[in-house]
Order: C-alpha cells, then structure tokens, then sequence
C-alpha cells in the first residue's frame, strides 16, 4: 500500500475513533468531562496537514457529527469549519510553539468552538447550558500534549512525512 493510501487511512480512522469518541456511553459523573475529541483530532490534522485537511474536511465532518450526535444539521459543521479555518491560517505559528504552549492555543481554539456552539444553541432558543459546558475545554487543554504525541507517533508508524 503507498504512502497516501496509508496517510488516508490513518486521517480518516483517527476522526472515525473521534466521533466514535463522542457518542460512546460514559458515567453520568464523567459526562461533563468528555473531550471534545473530533475538534481535537481536526486540530490536530490541519496543524500537521494543512494542505490536505482544512476548512472542507471541517466542515464535512462537523456534518457527520451532527448526524451521528442527533444533534442540529450543520451547527457543528459551522463552528468546526471556522475553527479549521484559524487553525489551517495560524499553523505555521501553533507549530513553531512548545507542546505546553500549544496546548494554550488549542484551548483558544476549542473556546472558539464552544462559543460558536453556545450560539448556534441561543439561536434556536435552547436554554443557555450551565459552567459545566466549559470544562471540556479544560479537559482538552490537558489532553492536548499526550494526544499530539501519540498521533506523531501514529503517523511516523503508518505515513512517511
């Protein structure tokens, strides 16, 4: 198998495992704290492959999320889409960071989701949610240096860059 079918495949799975990710049963204590973890593979993915992962794979797959979450059709293709967008403008700068800076920037980037969600859901008039709809943020800031490590790691394995 070459190089790009193998790089395809490994895109694809990652985001496939993201929105498994999102919709497999958790503890109701835990559910507050579930990553946003298609928004952090998206990341991921447009920092590392730009030119190949942007603004349409964002778009496209925040429409799978909706379908898979049950969730409003395309309310998470709109704030995927943007966050692409920033993240496919500001990579050079992201990359040039240290993992714990980096983190900081992908938690900028994970608030721009949630706010653009929060106003998706004031504009169909959904209750505003409460503090706890920030803490998957939080919980991304955290998980964002393990989880670039071991998607370079994934890559190096599976895609010659």
């Amino acid at each position: 198998m070459n190089a790009p079918v193998r790089g395809l495949l490994v895109v694809g799975g990652t985001l496939i495992a993201a929105l498994t990710l999102m919709v497999l049963p958790m503890p109701a204590w835990a559910e507050d704290y579930r990553p946003q973890w298609v928004t952090l593979i998206l990341i991921y993915w447009c920092l590392v492959l730009p030119t190949r992962v942007g603004v349409f794979s964002g778009f496209a797959l925040g429409i799978a999320h909706d379908v898979v979450s049950g969730g409003l059709l395309g309310a998470h293709a709109l704030s995927l889409s943007v966050v692409a967008y920033l993240t496919e403008e500001l990579h050079r700068r992201i990359r040039a960071f240290p993992l714990w800076q980096q983190a900081v920037a992908v938690w900028l980037l994970l608030l721009v989701e949630r706010l653009l969600s929060l106003w998706v859901l004031g504009a169909i008039g959904q209750p505003t949610p409460t503090l706890a709809y920030w803490l998957p943020t939080l919980v991304g800031l955290l998980l964002w240096p393990w989880l670039s490590l071991a998607l370079d790691r994934l890559r190096a394995a599976f895609w010659e860059v």
